[in-house]
């Protein structure tokens, strides 16, 4: 029997389900931000900026993203979408906007999960050498399916689980670190802030290597906003929506900050190790070597495994998501709007996939330089939402006194409102116009890097005038915003 007939029996249409609790919220949010670049990066950071350096770039960039949660946070308890910062965008400031954030965003998760099938066949391959890539790239793609296809629940139990493992390592890894750091373990003498003072520590190479390092930070904390994605199927957006939020600045200190310390105060920043990619000599294990700790390599390659499983799984979940809120709106083929008889577009979500696959492929043919392309092109997606999400906000509450609404009625109040949005505004255009700033600045001007760096502005200037032409779509004045919560 078809779901049509069945709607006519009075069968209820199919809807997302609403079930994820603030314990989901809040670890989805957490783990959001804990991946290769805490693990991974941050060496490179410290030896790039020394610990100083490191740490200021990475303690404002936390900043920002703190604002741009409390902003999203605000429309999202208020408004809770699956389309997020797209249906925003298009409520609040234009139509044609969210039509172009919308899309920016679910291409950028779906080039993203391309690259996380590429990463786990290099991770396995650190335990089995000689095993077949296509094996891990078909095991990763069977799980993260399997979790997206089941049901949202079962999503939000498997992040809630991948999250925890990355938490408890940063807490595990902090609480070592400073324990070594004043002597208790490890057996060696305190080190305190010896090596942030080596040669020209702790701002090893000055303002520009820590602009440089400001703008890669940005990359780190990618991921955060997966918190607005998922407030259309939270039970009580209302109440766990801020809950989630609130933890943000929490997070933020302690699984950045205090690890880049942590990282500053035992390796000294002229460690060449530092610098490597390879897990085997990532700041995490090399100071979990230094504790005598055996197959500490071992140990974080699990753990780099689990991050991304997690950026896969939620990659899956946020794209399909967003691709669905963009059919239901008219702004996708209808098709994508389809749900299961247990709420999960699978429509939506196999097509994600497909494109994910497809972009993996991509990386066997021409020595990988379509892959390549396609990963310069999703690089400023992130920021672009973010730019999105703090315009977004800036118009709501603009547009909520406008049509004599009373902001203290609002189940989440952002604080240091206008200033959060707009020095989260500021922040983000400054990473996105200095993403590449090197190439201005040599002898000639590097055309093929601007090209790589910055592609991803005009096609999604591409998007949005190519919709905003065709529909005659203009900025809504604040009296005609849609402030109207609607199921």
């Amino acid at each position: 029997m078809s779901e049509i007939k069945m709607n006519q029996l009075g069968h209820k249409t199919p809807k997302l389900q609403k079930v994820l609790k603030s314990r989901h919220i809040t670890m989805i949010s957490l783990g959001g931000t804990i991946g290769t670049g805490l693990f991974l990066a941050s060496g490179g950071a410290i030896a790039q900026a020394g610990p100083g350096g490191a740490l200021l770039a990475y303690a404002l960039i936390g900043v920002m993203v703190y604002f741009l949660m409390t902003s999203l946070g605000e429309m999202a308890a208020y408004m809770p979408s699956s389309g997020s910062f797209s249906t925003y965008a298009a409520k609040f400031v234009d139509p044609a906007l969210g039509f172009a954030l919308g899309w920016n965003y679910w291409y950028n998760w779906a080039i993203t999960i391309a690259a996380e099938i590429a990463a786990v066949s290099l991770i396995m391959k650190y335990w089995f050498p000689n095993s077949s890539s296509t094996l891990w790239t078909v095991l990763f793609i069977v799980i993260v399916l399997t979790f997206n296809l089941l049901s949202v629940k079962s999503y939000g139990e498997s992040e809630y689980w991948f999250a925890m493992i990355k938490v408890a390592t940063v807490i595990i890894f902090i609480i070592v670190s400073f324990l070594m750091i004043f002597g208790i373990l490890g057996g060696q003498a305190p080190v305190g802030f010896t090596n942030f003072f080596i040669e020209d520590g702790p701002f090893h190479g000055g303002f520009l290597a820590m602009f440089g390092i400001f703008l890669a930070a940005g990359f780190s904390f990618q991921g955060t906003e997966l918190l607005g994605v998922t407030a259309g199927e939270t039970d009580d957006p209302a109440k766990n929506i801020p809950k989630a939020v609130k933890s943000v600045f929490w997070r933020i200190v302690l699984f950045y900050i205090l690890a880049i310390a942590a990282i500053g105060m035992l390796i000294p920043f002229t460690d060449a190790r530092l610098l490597s990619e390879d897990i085997a000599v990532s700041p995490f294990t090399l100071v979990f070597d230094r504790l005598g700790i055996a197959f500490a390599a071992s140990f974080m390659n699990a753990i780099i495994l689990t991050a991304m499983l997690s950026a896969g799984n939620s990659g899956l979940y946020a794209a399909s998501r967003m691709l669905w809120q963009l059919a239901k709106e008219g702004q996708a083929p209808k098709v994508f709007m389809k749900l299961s008889r247990r709420g999960i577009p699978v429509y939506a979500l196999m097509a994600t996939l497909a494109i994910g696959c497809l972009a993996f492929l991509a990386s066997f043919f021409g020595d990988g330089i379509v892959y390549s392309w396609l990963l310069n092109a999703s690089g400023m997606s992130g920021f672009i939402a973010w730019l999105g999400i703090a315009f977004s906000h800036y118009r709501f509450r603009r547009a909520f006194v406008a049509q004599g609404m009373d902001v203290t009625l609002l189940p989440y109040k952002a604080k240091w409102y206008p200033f959060g949005p707009l020095f989260a505004l500021t922040i983000c255009l400054i990473v996105v116009i200095g993403q590449n700033y090197t190439a201005f600045t040599g002898d000639r001007i590097d055309w093929y890097g601007i090209l790589v760096s910055y592609i991803g502005i005009p096609l999604f200037l591409l998007l949005w005038f190519g919709y905003k032409i065709k529909h005659k779509t203009k900025i809504l004045p604040l009296k005609e915003c849609d402030l109207q919560v609607k199921e």
